[in-house]
């Protein structure tokens, strides 16, 4: 099983992943070997927890299809195994980030002694104001 957080678990059966050739300038390299990996995660026939295929669908991706399959492609490296562990950790990176709920905020209050200096400044700034008027002079 893959970990992606304490709750959640991928299982490896449910990713397919393909070797295909590589793009890009690599001379002979890139015409002979197939190093670049097609990972392909599909969330509907996953085994994951019905909440998490539910908020994985719903949001709007460009990694997801509109069927509800992820695929990833990795061609970073120049080694076969290298890029199936990128994309497998990139997949592992997308479920946790889009799984991810920020904790309830907590309601304080003021503390008494930021209140005085809030009511200390006002009173500063009122002084401040009420010495702007039309200058009077004597005549």
């Amino acid at each position: 099983m893959i970990e992606v957080t304490r709750t959640i678990r991928l299982n490896p059966e449910d990713i397919s992943l393909s070797a295909i050739r590589a793009q890009g300038n690599g001379g002979q390299h890139v015409n002979k070997a197939s190093t670049a990996v097609h990972l392909r995660f599909d969330i509907r026939a996953s085994q994951l927890a019905e909440e998490v295929q539910q908020k994985l669908l719903r949001v709007n991706h460009h990694l997801i299809t509109a069927e509800g399959v992820v695929v990833i492609k990795s061609q970073s490296f120049r080694s076969q195994d290298k890029n199936r562990s990128a994309a497998i950790e990139r997949l592992v990176a997308l479920i946790r980030e889009l799984t991810y709920e920020e904790p309830p905020r907590k309601a304080t209050r003021p503390t008494r002694a930021s209140k005085l200096r809030r009511l200390q400044s006002k009173s500063r700034q009122s002084a401040t104001k009420s010495l702007r008027g039309k200058v009077r002079g004597t005549e």
